[in-house]
């Protein structure tokens, strides 16, 4: 479904000539496809749609990690390119959860593993990523999870 998305949506930016837009995706895709050809060996393919967001959060990671290094060497020009693919990245990517969802999220996983220290962690971590992949930021769930257990 994204991936078939991404296709409607470079064809559209080709006949609006609209480069900038038409060149983000191109790379989208071409992330994509070489995540395809990775997976050509493995023994079990994912979902087609968890593939693409997966490609999809980690490209949206790298580029706000270079949005930042770009504001801190005072390379507003480089910066702002690098928002206009994030913007592109981003209206592919499913709706993200907002802190509060996240917290309720935790909270439900917490319950039903059972977690009632630190040392289970690891569990919810790992539930709450078969539950709500690419719904979430794991990087700032990691800190919730952290957090909740006082």
């Amino acid at each position: 479904m994204i991936r078939e998305n991404l296709k409607a949506a470079q064809i559209e930016a080709m006949k609006n000539k609209d480069k900038a837009r038409l060149g983000a995706i191109r790379m989208i895709l071409a992330k994509v496809k070489d995540r395809d050809i990775e997976l050509r060996t493995a023994s079990e393919q994912p979902d087609d749609d968890v593939l693409v967001t997966e490609v999809l959060m980690k490209m949206a990671k790298q580029r706000r990690e270079s949005i930042q290094m770009f504001e801190d060497g005072g390379r507003a020009e480089k910066a702002a390119e690098e928002q206009a693919e994030l913007d592109v990245i981003e209206d592919f990517l499913p709706k993200q959860m907002d802190e509060g969802e996240m917290k309720a999220a935790i909270a439900q996983v917490k319950t039903d593993v059972g977690a009632e220290s630190i040392k289970d962690m690891g569990k919810v971590m790992a539930e709450l990523k078969t539950r709500h992949a690419g719904q979430m930021d794991f990087g700032k769930a990691s800190g919730l999870v952290k957090a909740s257990f006082g």
